[in-house]
């Protein structure tokens, strides 16, 4: 069940174009406490800007809590990560054993969310990594992404949300210095505010707006954030879109989307064009049967778009961490923000369909049943693996 909180300020942050300008501001006004939790961290250009805000703000006093992800972060060099530590910035990895060469129940089991708070006044929650978008291959166009800036009466349970998690990572590790450091202060510092310059209208922050942070882990919120899309997309009525970097979604999710546009809802998905891995033939599986149901699908080839987001009808928007596929919503530590706010979810939507129409190729029916007969051999093999790794992994309450 999603817990809607009024009074909040958002603000959507466009890939890292928008989002690592906002967090470095942050992070450099940092008078308390930072806690900043990502799958991937990589020390390019961002990564490096980053870190020496991050070391800044420990040299001067701030408590800096940086929890990675042993898997995406398993080629982060050490002497980095050392040098970080030597200013006082507290490092942790989450499931640092990754375990290459055995099936062991826990090796999926990842923090895949990208979640900061600062002085428990401003959160950014999205799926942006520390990465730079340019950080990609072939010399393509940067990556799309999305994250959003956060104040008001949400930032609490996000406060709360990540510092039992650096808590418990440090109980786990050890770490009693660590663990000392996780004791939150009550800030006295004024909220931060970015200063945005009058022309970047559609960059404000929305204010008074009713938002919700759910999550997704294998104890208490097992199928949280599936639950919020299926229920919003239950109540459709006019539109459904949905941008996804991984989309294999399971049969209650297929069925809602084939049960919305049976009933007159436009449903729009936006995918990934270009294939970086094998399994991602999985999302071509469902090609054939939803563009039978009517609902329209988008390829966007331009780049790589590492999007998590959906619309509907034009007043209930989420931005987050999870894939519509096995891995996110089965697996691995994952954070949305859903907002039901009309102004957000039309600026939202308008980013989507301006991807639509620059990058993105409509694959149709008729063009899909004829011509492309291997990718669909593909994807029924890619989606039996899917499932058959997932099934040999195990499904089991392990953090």
């Amino acid at each position: 069940m999603s817990i809607f909180i009024d009074d909040n300020q958002i603000q959507l942050l466009r890939s890292g174009a928008e989002y690592f300008p906002a967090l470095e501001v942050a992070i450099e006004q940092a008078t308390q406490e930072i806690y900043l939790q990502t799958y991937i961290y990589e020390p390019d250009k961002i990564g490096i800007s980053i870190g020496n805000a991050l070391k800044h703000a420990a040299q001067r006093g701030v408590s800096v809590n940086i929890l990675l992800d042993g898997f995406g972060c398993k080629d982060l060099p050490a002497d980095f990560v050392k040098d970080l530590e030597i200013t006082g910035v507290n490092v942790m990895f989450y499931r640092p054993k990754i375990s290459p060469w055995t099936l062991k129940k826990s090796r999926l089991r990842r923090m895949h969310r990208k979640v900061v708070v600062i002085d428990g006044k401003i959160g950014f929650v999205g799926g942006i990594n520390i990465i730079d978008d340019h950080n990609v291959p072939d010399n393509t166009p940067p990556r799309i992404d999305y994250a959003v800036r956060i104040e008001g009466k949400l930032l609490p349970a996000i406060l709360s949300s990540v510092n039992k998690l650096w808590r418990r990572i440090s109980l786990l590790h050890l770490h009693p210095k660590k663990l000392e450091a996780s004791q939150f202060k009550t800030p006295t510092s004024k909220p931060l505010k970015l200063d945005v310059s009058p022309e970047k209208t559609l960059q404000q922050e929305k204010k008074h707006v009713n938002a919700a942070f759910i999550l997704r882990d294998n104890v208490l919120h097992r199928r949280n954030i599936e639950s919020a899309y299926l229920a919003a997309i239950a109540h459709a009525r006019t539109e459904i879109i949905i941008a996804n970097a991984y989309f294999v979604p399971g049969r209650r999710f297929r069925k809602a989307l084939l049960a919305a546009a049976d009933r007159g809802v436009n449903v729009k998905l936006l995918l990934q064009g270009r294939m970086e891995y094998f399994l991602m033939f999985a999302t071509h599986a469902f090609y054939a049967a939803f563009l039978k149901g009517g609902i329209e699908i988008y390829e966007y080839r331009k780049g790589f778009m590492h999007s998590k987001v959906a619309v509907i009808d034009n007043e209930w928007a989420t931005v987050g961490s999870s894939n519509i596929d096995p891995f996110s919503l089965l697996l691995a530590r994952e954070a949305n923000i859903i907002v039901k706010d009309k102004h957000f979810a039309m600026e939202l939507r308008t980013d989507i369909m301006h991807s639509i129409q620059g990058g993105a190729y409509n694959v149709l029916a008729e063009e899909w049943s004829n011509r492309h007969i291997v990718k669909r051999l593909l994807s029924w093999l890619a989606y039996g693996l899917v499932r058959a790794f997932v099934g040999l992994i195990g499904y089991s309450k392990q953090q």
